[in-house]
């Protein structure tokens, strides 16, 4: 039964996130923020359970992958409805993680024919640092430093990410990094 409960839990924040966005839009925020919080520690507790109990599969890759898109937008949609002013006074950051990532998840779509479901470490940490950071804007308010470390560590990711999808050929799920790629590239040549 462990086995697969990571891949519910990725099934669940994944259908969670139509709701988020119909909470966001009938203005229902505590509700979106009980939801919410409880779609980003099924984040973080499918990983850890998978890793545990060593359940990691493609199709659990690919469910968070999709768990963690839909789960991001209807975010930043609650922010746009719920923290217009954030929205507003940050609108540069934001576009440039939303964009980015919307970008990395286009081209591997275009190059794997899915998303790219790398879980490097860098994005693990981006990740977190996002989902720390919209739990914590929508239950006590909005905090700059943390907003600004899930910035830049989500920008890192991204770009870490464009370059493992020029230097993977095919897709990989669970990629540590670029590092290790290309030193597990550098003991075959």
């Amino acid at each position: 039964m462990l086995r697969h409960l990571p891949n519910a839990l990725s099934l669940a924040r994944l259908l969670a996130a139509p709701v988020l966005v119909g909470l966001a839009l009938a203005h229902h925020e505590q509700a979106f923020t009980i939801l919410l919080i409880a779609a980003l520690i099924t984040d973080v507790l499918d990983g850890w359970i998978a890793r545990r109990f060593q359940a990691q599969s493609p199709l659990g890759a690919m469910l968070d992958s999709a768990g963690d898109v839909t789960t991001l937008l209807a975010a930043a949609i609650g922010i746009a409805v719920f923290q217009p002013d954030v929205w507003r006074e940050h609108i540069v950051a934001i576009g440039l993680v939303l964009g980015g990532w919307l970008v990395e998840c286009a081209l591997a779509v275009i190059r794997y024919g899915r998303l790219s479901s790398f879980h490097t470490y860098a994005s693990k940490a981006a990740g977190y640092a996002l989902g720390f950071f919209v739990a914590v804007l929508f239950a006590i308010g909005f905090l700059p430093s943390l907003f600004y470390i899930a910035v830049v560590l989500s920008l890192v990711s991204t770009f870490e990410e464009l370059l493992l999808l020029w230097r993977l050929p095919t897709w990989r799920a669970d990629v540590r990094g670029l590092w290790w790629v290309s030193r597990a590239a550098s003991n075959f040549e």
